[in-house]
């Protein structure tokens, strides 16, 4: 995210109350009303803010130095702060067919949608970045090893900082045949949230798939809780036990309770908008809490609704299917986003599918009105 004007409100000292609906997205923290485009903008710095400084870790601005060079398909980042030095390898793939320089979709580990006919596959081992083994993880990986003082930081923010320098040195080396300005980024699972919070905090991104990312994804921590039954839903006191995906700050709210945070993932896809975002969901995995899943995304396209682009949150879920893997049904949904927002082309993005009886009653979790502020 870019600078905050120095027209925007400062964040109260202690912005976290007592709240067991989803926060309002429209307000600010100070409690001033969202009225305008640009007070949305004020507010979106402002909630990517309090997820850095309450759930996620600071993500560094750019490094000292980056710079890249390619070697057939492997793309070699290396980044300078002070004295420390790291590189990694990203692989490219590039398509069969189309016209150079290609669009891009910077996979988590490795693609787990089908690759779209003329888009380049990044593959990005983001593990190397941030370790992501068990809690023993902690401050490991080579984003760490820039940033020493970054230990407290969750591992997903490392991923998003790595993704960032990937896109840098597309900025500024030609010859790797690829369109900066047509970013996506995907992942399944726990990569599935990473991608959610790369495409958060990195505006050049123009389209985010995260896939069955579920609870610390795409689902809301309160909804969550709510869904778990008998420990069938993950929720934000197991995540923390199980691994460092979150900052170590995060663990007072989640092993107390998450109805203190000023904010919830409705507004993580409200810091996406009014950007292209595709939900890929798995009715078949209740770990997942494809229910919280549903109703966050519902009340996140609130936000875009507001912004005058409510087709540009997809939702599509599956009746059930092997976690990670990806039904063939559901690939004209995924065809959509990636012709609407890599290829510009005109589609029909205009989609919000459930699966199952799945409802979500807005009345129940949502105590405020949607702006129009287009």
């Amino acid at each position: 995210m870019t600078k905050r004007p120095d027209n925007c409100p400062k964040i109260p000292r202690d912005a976290t109350h007592y709240n067991p609906k989803l926060p309002d997205p429209f307000r600010f923290a100070n409690g001033r009303p969202v009225k305008t485009i640009s007070d949305f903008v004020c507010r979106q710095r402002e909630v990517s803010e309090l997820f850095q400084n309450l759930e996620l870790g600071t993500k560094p601005g750019k490094p000292d130095a980056v710079s890249g060079s390619i070697s057939g398909g492997n793309l070699t980042i290396t980044a300078t702060v002070n004295d420390t030095t790291i590189s990694f390898i990203p692989t490219i793939t590039y398509p069969l067919n189309g016209p150079a320089p290609y669009p891009a979709i910077i996979a988590f580990g490795s693609l787990t949608i089908p690759a779209p006919s003329g888009v380049a596959i990044i593959t990005y081992n983001n593990d190397e970045i941030g370790a992501q083994i068990n809690q023993s993880s902690r401050g490991q990986g080579k984003f760490f090893e820039l940033y020493p003082d970054k230990t407290a930081n969750g591992a997903m923010t490392a991923w998003a900082w790595g993704v960032s320098r990937i896109i840098d040195v597309l900025e500024t080396l030609p010859s790797t045949n690829i369109n900066p300005r047509k970013i996506a980024v995907t992942g399944c699972s726990r990569d599935g949230k990473g991608a959610l919070v790369a495409g958060a905090l990195d505006s050049r991104i123009v389209l985010t798939i995260p896939q069955e990312s579920g609870s610390g994804g795409t689902a809301c921590w309160r909804l969550s809780d709510y869904e778990n039954h008998n420990g069938t839903t993950q929720t934000a006191s197991e995540i923390v036990q199980e691994n460092v995906w979150f900052a170590s700050q995060f663990d007072e709210f989640a092993n107390t309770t998450v109805n203190t945070l000023p904010f919830d993932h409705h507004m993580l896809a409200g810091l996406v908008a009014p950007r292209g975002l595709l939900v890929i969901d798995n009715l078949g995995y209740e770990w997942l809490g494809p229910w919280s899943s549903y109703g966050c995304m519902k009340t996140g396209r609130k936000i875009y609704q507001a912004l005058g682009a409510p087709d540009h949150l997809g939702y599509s879920m599956s009746p059930s299917h092997p976690h990670c893997s990806y039904p063939s049904y559901q690939t004209p949904e995924l065809q959509a986003f990636v012709d609407k927002f890599l290829f510009d082309k005109a589609a029909d993005t205009a989609f919000f599918e459930p699966s199952g009886n799945i409802t979500f009653d807005d009345e129940q979790w949502v105590d405020w009105v949607t702006p129009k502020l287009y």
